[in-house]
Order: C-alpha cells, then sequence, then structure tokens
C-alpha cells in the first residue's frame, strides 16, 4: 500500500552544542540549502547555537520560523543511559561525568534555544522537536542523499551519544542499523591521540597528519598497531592504559566559540612512541615517521571494519559518513582494499553533516514516503549578486586604490573566463567568488583559490605566502570529468574531494603542483553538472594549455572559508594573490606576480 499523501513538509536540521554547528532545511524531502555557522562567526569549527546558520536556511528557503514543521537535532540524551551508567560504574572517570551532563543539558534545552532565537512559542517548538541519535545521523547523512536505492552504511567518528563506530543497510526510506562499537573505544580518538601527541593541539588537526603521512616510513607501525585490537566481529579495542578519556576523563568545550578538547593520551604513550612534539619544535623525520604509522594502522582498521560490513551485508556499494570519512587517503583504497565497487561521502561527512543526516532521518520516519533526492554538488550556501558584489567592491575603493589594484567589470562571462584562464596560466593566483557558498571543508570552486598545476613552485609560493600555513600541506586537483583516466589511477567521479588516487607517473612531471610527495593527489572531478562555471573555467585553461585541470584550495588564510564578497576582498588584500575574481567582477595587482 503506497504511502498516504503529504502536505509541504519544512524541516530544518541542527547540530548543535557540539563541534561544526550548522544548520540545513529539507522540503519534501528535497535539500533546500545547507550551512556552516563557521562561515558567520568566523571562529573555525564554531561550536554552540548555530543561529545565523539557521537564519540563512530559512531566509534561502523563503519561509518564516513558524513554517517549519519538524525540528530534527543531531543528538539523542535518552541514547544508550544503560551503557553510560556502566561505564561510570567500571571506570569511574574523573571530570567526564560533569561535563557531559552540562552538554546534555544544553542539547536537553534546545527547544527553549531554538524558540528564544526564532521568537515562537517553547511549547509549539518542544512538540516539534525531533531528537535524532548521533551515528543514525551520520548514517542518514550519507545514505539518503546517496545514488544508490540499497547499500551498506558505515559511519566511523570521535564518538557522539557514546558510540563512535556503526554500520548497517539502507533500502530506499529505510535504514537500519546492524553494529555499534561504544564509547571508549574509538578510531578518531586513536587518530585524535597521535595527531596531538604530534603537537597539533586545535580542534580539526587531524588533516594535518594526513598530509604529513606521505614524507615518512611507518616504522613506529608495530607500536601503534598494538593500541588497537581487531576483533572477529569487525568491531575493535583501543588499550585505554595509552588512553586518558576512559578513566581520567578529558576537557571537552563545545559551548559558544571554538570547541576544545584536552590531550587524550596518557604518559604511557610517550614511553612506547618517544617525547612528544612541542609547539615551537620543528618537525623531523621521527615525526614525519610517527604520521606515516599512524595512517597505515588507521587504514588497516577502517578497512577491517569496512570488510565486515560487506560481508554481512552483501551490499557492493557503501556509503559512508563521520569524521574519519574525510580521511580522503584511506577512502581513495576503499575499493581496493575490501569488495565494495561504489562509495558514496558526501561533502560534510564530520559531525556538520549530522544536521543533513537528522533531517532527512525525521523527514522519512515522519513520511515513510520513497526517496527523491541525490546530492550531486556541495552549492547549498548564501549567495550574492553582481550588485551586492560592486556594492563591497565601492566600500573599499580606497583600499584597492592603494595597492596599486586595476578593478573591471565584465558584462560576458565567457570574455571573464578566457581572461581569467590566461591569468592563471601566466602564473598568477586566482581568488575565485562564485556562486552559492559551499557545504562542507572542502572549496569546491565557488569560493577557492587557484592556481597553475603545471608550475613546480606554486604550492611553495600559496602555502607560504597566500596561505601561511606548514610547507607540507597539499594542494588538491580540480579535473574535467572527462579527463580523470588521462591524469589518475583507478580513480572515478568525486566533484567533494573526498578521495585520493595516484597520478599517473608520466604526468606527475606535467602538473607537479598538486602531485603530493608520494604522488597522489586529493582529486575532485567537475562537470556541467556539478558546477558549470567552474567547468567552463577549466575548459578555458585547457584551451590554453592543452590541461584540463586547475590547482584548488581553499578560499581563506587560517580563517573558515570566505562567505561574503567583503570578507573575500579582504583576504585578497591582506595576502599575495595577484587576481580577484568576484561574480562578473575582477581585481588584479597591476604589474605584480606570484612568482
Amino acid at each position: 500500500m503506497p504511502p498516504p499523501p503529504v502536505t509541504r513538509m519544512n524541516i530544518v536540521g541542527l547540530n548543535a552544542y557540539h563541534g561544526d554547528v550548522s544548520a540545513v532545511l529539507v522540503r519534501d524531502g528535497r535539500l533546500v540549502a545547507a550551512v556552516e555557522e563557521e562561515r558567520f562567526r568566523r571562529i573555525k569549527h564554531c561550536a554552540g547555537f548555530p543561529t545565523h546558520a539557521l537564519a540563512a536556511c530559512l531566509d534561502l528557503g523563503g519561509i518564516a520560523a513558524a513554517d517549519v514543521d519538524l525540528f530534527a537535532v543531531s543528538r539523542d540524551p535518552r541514547a544508550h543511559l544503560w551503557r553510560k551508567g556502566l561505564f561510570v560504574l567500571r571506570y569511574r572517570p574523573r571530570g567526564t561525568v560533569s561535563a557531559r551532563a552540562r552538554n546534555l543539558s544544553s542539547v536537553r534545552r534546545l527547544p527553549a534555544v531554538i524558540a528564544s532565537t526564532l521568537g515562537l512559542d517553547e511549547t509549539r517548538v518542544k512538540a516539534r522537536t525531533r531528537f535524532v541519535e548521533h551515528h543514525p545521523s551520520h548514517l542518514a547523512s550519507a545514505a539518503f542523499v546517496s545514488p544508490f536505492e540499497t547499500a551498506a552504511a558505515c559511519a566511523i567518528d570521535g564518538f557522539g551519544d557514546f558510540v563512535s563506530t556503526s554500520w548497517g543497510r539502507v533500502d530506499g526510506p529505510r535504514l537500519s542499523v546492524d553494529a555499534r562499537v561504544f564509547f571508549p573505544h574509538s578510531l578518531g580518538l586513536l587518530y585524535l591521540a597521535i595527531t596531538q601527541h604530534l603537537g597539533f593541539m586545535r580542534y580539526g588537526d587531524e588533516f594535518k597528519v594526513m598530509g604529513l603521512a606521505p614524507y615518512g616510513e611507518p616504522r613506529f607501525a608495530r607500536e601503534i598497531d598494538s593500541l588497537v585490537h581487531l576483533r572477529d566481529d569487525g568491531g575493535f579495542e583501543l588499550d585505554l592504559a595509552y588512553f586518558r578519556h576512559a578513566t581520567e576523563g578529558i576537557s571537552m568545550t563545545w559551548a559558544d566559540g571554538e570547541p576544545t578538547i584536552g590531550p587524550v593520551y596518557s604518559p604511557k604513550l610517550e614511553s612506547l612512541l618517544g617525547p612528544a612534539r612541542r609547539l615551537d619544535e620543528p618537525i623531523d623525520a621521527r615525526h614525519e615517521a610517527l604520521a606515516a604509522s599512524l595512517q597505515a594502522v588507521f587504514e588497516n582498521a577502517a578497512m577491517h571494519v569496512l570488510r565486515h560490513v560487506q560481508k554481512t551485508t552483501r551490499r557492493t556499494s557503501l556509503c559512508l559518513a563521520g569524521g574519519c570519512a574525510m580521511n580522503s587517503v584511506a577512502n581513495g583504497k576503499i575499493r581496493e582494499r575490501t569488495d565494495f565497487r561504489e562509495v558514496f561521502i558526501q561533502p560534510a561527512a564530520g559531525d556538520n553533516g549530522t544536521a543533513l543526516g537528522a533531517a532527512f532521518h525525521a523527514w522519512h520516519a515522519a513520511t515513510g514516503r520513497p526517496r527523491d533526492f541525490v546530492l550531486t554538488h556541495g552549492s547549498w550556501g548564501p549567495e550574492f549578486d553582481d550588485g551586492e558584489i560592486a556594492a563591497a567592491l565601492d566600500a573599499q575603493q580606497a583600499a584597492i586604490s592603494e595597492r596599486g589594484c586595476i578593478r573591471r567589470h565584465w558584462p560576458d562571462q565567457a570574455m571573464l573566463d578566457a581572461w581569467t584562464a590566461d591569468q592563471i596560466a601566466g602564473g598568477r593566483v586566482v581568488g575565485w567568488f562564485q556562486g552559492r557558498m559551499e557545504w562542507g571543508a572542502r572549496a569546491l570552486g565557488n569560493r577557492s583559490i587557484l592556481a597553475d598545476p603545471r608550475r613546480a613552485d606554486m604550492r611553495d609560493i600559496i602555502n607560504t605566502r597566500i596561505k601561511f600555513r606548514e610547507r607540507f600541506r597539499p594542494f588538491a586537483p580540480s579535473v574535467v570529468e572527462e579527463a580523470i583516466d588521462e591524469f589518475f589511477v583507478g580513480a572515478v567521479p568525486d566533484p567533494f574531494m573526498l578521495q585520493v588516487y595516484p597520478v599517473r607517473p608520466e604526468k606527475r612531471a606535467a602538473v607537479p603542483a598538486i602531485t603530493h610527495v608520494d604522488g597522489s593527489g586529493r582529486l575532485q572531478t567537475v562537470s556541467p553538472r556539478t558546477n558549470a562555471r567552474y567547468y567552463d573555467l577549466i575548459k578555458a585553461f585547457q584551451r590554453i594549455t592543452g590541461v584540463g585541470m586547475l590547482l584548488n584550495t581553499s578560499f581563506n588564510e587560517n580563517e573558515p572559508i570566505v562567505h561574503t564578497p567583503d570578507q573575500a576582498l579582504d583576504c585578497f588584500l591582506r595576502t599575495s594573490m595577484d587576481v580577484l575574481v568576484a561574480g562578473g567582477h575582477s581585481v588584479e595587482r597591476v604589474g605584480a606576480k606570484a612568482a
């Protein structure tokens, strides 16, 4: 019997009082808007309540707060209460109980916070609030927007609602959870512990270790492997003697502002791996070897989980989510090291994406209707028209002139694309600001810094003169979809830049700026379906150079990706970028070259 018809339903999904808080709007089972709070607050991985992101979603959807039918929150304070009680009795953690109680209290008060923020009646909001457990939210964030009608689903992260890893299957609008790995055992915490041991202490620094790993040899793999025991049921256990989170507890702040997590490793880890790196200590060969060893052990453990998921579900398509799904190096090896033949990861695979999953989970729970949406691109945030961009440039005209820049307006897009491509081919670095802001951690061609991948010196130029970041950090290639096989080995289309593949050996000298030290590249494929404007620019560059690829990195400088034209212009003016292209406008530093 078919499900009954439903009237229009607006569902707001929220990730709140956690890292990377965010909001999404789903209408009638289709995504309308998805926005992260950090882009407004200018605080990386911003915690607290996503006030600005929520307002932006309502604005993009053209609705008032009273038009929201359900508020879906990606946490459930009631989840696994008996397990939490047993954990406290067994480990008697110091400090953790009170900290977690405060955080759960904030989550429970969310209906009141939503009502106060939006000017709604609290009783009405409470009746319309749905608490969706953290890991089902992760699973749903990939499964319910994937192109697969049936697939396996897996989420691997630090932890949320007392779970660190879960897996199951999706069948149309139905999502089932088959198994879980519970706190305190977590591959995300394993990666975090070594990340902190390597001196990267800020929330979200794990990606730096992934970039450092190819510089070293995994000569500490045996030692790090001893920290995690892989079980026959697809799960795993940490050797908790090397960690603090189970017994001593760890300090965590999820209130308004930048999230923090205190040290999660115990002194015993330094006895095993040597002294932790100080913040001011240069990175040496031992640190590189530790990073390489961690990546190797993590990949082995993750593939252990995924092979079991594939074997038990008998599915060849995988929907992957969780913070560990941002490990693009491991992602690129899934089809090689497991029997999964297709992999889908949405661009906000971390905690930001749980808002997306909670909204779709609530939609299908409320209606039971068939799925009617596939996430094919990442452009779900606010955008700015040429009039708004012109106003931002007008407001800073004095600063533009003072720095010797020429400003132009281009009424013809094709002419602007051809001119921009020519600038890039000439060795200039371009800030590219177009269309709707991206959803997720990656700049996908709307808020990007672009450069020529053929320039061997371009990575150092951008890292040291524009991004002001570690020299070992690689840059991604944006490749027109039809040229994947020309440049990469074993790659498949991925518009979200979440899988790393080997660059063909014969092509590495041709595109050295995007080829990492191990010969790999974090691939983004671009097509007219996923980002037509960006595709046109890359094709214009290809007509000049014969290379259907651009170097792409996020438009920022030690800050969240730029959101507004004002922020784009400010980033351009305070760095050594050569050209800013925003909408139909360009700002060019006259006579200046990046090299």
